[in-house]
């Protein structure tokens, strides 16, 4: 299916490029929302999910289960580091993983496997305060 590039659509991949890093649909639907622009959350949802499955958006899902999106950094298949705190966001390469996925798929008979790996961690700034927090507590 191919969407068409709406305005409405256009703001959307433009407010996701403005978040710092992964963001829900109900959290980017309030951000146009406060700029009444008038774009309903599931014109969100549906503007969401073509940007990710064109590759303009990454998407993942977070502990809690809830899909979350950014705008694409890099091209092709990439993994990342995410703070559970502020949900900064470091795109990183793992050839270790790559080469343990297609060894795995291979052993157990399996060709053209995909596989996703986002790692959830508190980066060192957010680390740092939460120390500072039970030092002086």
């Amino acid at each position: 299916m191919v969407q068409r590039n709406t305005w409405q659509r256009e703001r959307v991949r433009e407010a996701l490029s403005e978040s710092p890093g992964f963001v829900s649909a109900q959290a980017l639907h309030a951000t146009l929302r406060d700029e009444q622009t008038g774009i309903g959350l599931a014109t969100v949802y549906r503007a969401l999910a073509g940007l990710a499955a064109s590759g303009d958006a990454d998407s993942l899902q977070s502990p809690e289960g809830e899909a979350l999106y950014r705008a694409c950094a890099s091209e092709g298949h990439h993994h990342h580091l995410i703070c559970r705190s502020c949900g900064r966001t470091v795109e990183i390469e793992a050839t270790a993983v790559e080469t343990w996925a297609r060894q795995t798929a291979e052993q157990h008979g399996f060709t053209e496997a995909e596989h996703v790996v986002d790692i959830f961690g508190l980066c060192a700034e957010c680390a740092q305060s939460r120390a500072g927090e039970r030092d002086s507590g």
